[in-house]
């Protein structure tokens, strides 16, 4: 009887691990270009299997049957060049997975920010402001000017002023200081993003498209308040929706994991 149940639970237990790593690499590669090029390859596998089959085993072609099959073998190596960048972006966020992170922030911290938003919205003032939680971004900040200062608006205000050296880059936010400004961040490569986007906004998307951060972008050129989280860019926010996003996103440990609510701001998404 216990023999029965090993040989019972054993192929179970398997599949079940088989299964979570296969839905782990869809999670990782879904809504990527990586995943248009997985659909391929996989149709790719299919087709070779099929062939090889048919010409060993139907034709009898054994030399042909040997070159697919060792070509087979070559796609190992085209996956890891192929999906170089998701790899790459995939263990920047293991790396970077900080026990200690900050990932929320106190509600007045919030109103400094959306208050230093929309004000320098109002005077079509570009900035990237990105917030730290589980993911560190200290790579990111040695790339900027140390400030370890309280979030104020007038801070933050002062921080964009055109023509200033901080202006063109990004101030991170972990806890409730302003540890850095003047930081760049990667653009993204997405190509179905608009083209329409500057490069504020790619900076905004590329960052979050590594990490886990919360980025909150205003255009120069229109004015228009945008947030962008997971590789996604939310636009043309409105004051309650860029608070009521920050606080879904931001808040206590239980919201850590309500990403979701992404879905109920207002404004276009691409």
């Amino acid at each position: 009887m216990l023999e029965y149940l090993a040989s019972v639970w054993k192929p179970l237990l398997e599949i079940v691990i088989l299964w979570y790593a296969f839905y782990l690499v869809l999670i990782f590669v879904k809504e990527t270009r990586a995943f248009q090029v997985l659909k391929g390859l996989i149709v790719l596998i299919i087709i070779v299997v099929i062939t090889t089959t048919f010409l060993s085993q139907r034709m009898g072609l054994y030399i042909l049957n040997w070159i697919i099959e060792n070509f087979f073998a070559l796609l190992v190596l085209a996956f890891l060049i192929i999906f170089q960048p998701e790899l790459r972006q995939g263990l920047a966020r293991i790396g970077q997975q900080g026990m200690l992170s900050a990932f929320f922030i106190e509600e007045h911290i919030i109103e400094e920010i959306v208050n230093t938003s929309f004000l320098l919205a109002k005077r079509r003032v570009g900035a990237i402001i990105a917030i730290e939680r589980q993911n560190s971004l200290t790579p990111y900040m040695e790339s900027g000017i140390t400030l370890d200062s309280n979030v104020t608006q007038e801070l933050l205000t002062t921080i964009f002023i055109p023509n200033t050296p901080l202006h063109d880059g990004g101030v991170i936010i972990r806890g409730e200081r302003i540890t850095t400004a003047g930081c760049l961040f990667p653009l993204s490569e997405n190509p179905r993003i608009s083209r329409s986007l500057g490069t504020r906004h790619r900076a905004a998307i590329g960052l979050t498209e590594e990490t886990d951060a919360i980025v909150v972008v205003i255009s120069e050129e229109t004015g228009a308040v945008s947030i962008a989280i997971n590789g996604r860019l939310t636009r043309d926010l409105d004051k309650d929706g860029l608070e009521r996003a920050l606080k879904n996103l931001c808040g206590p440990v239980r919201r850590k994991k309500r990403s979701g609510l992404i879905k109920i701001f207002k404004g276009k998404k691409k």
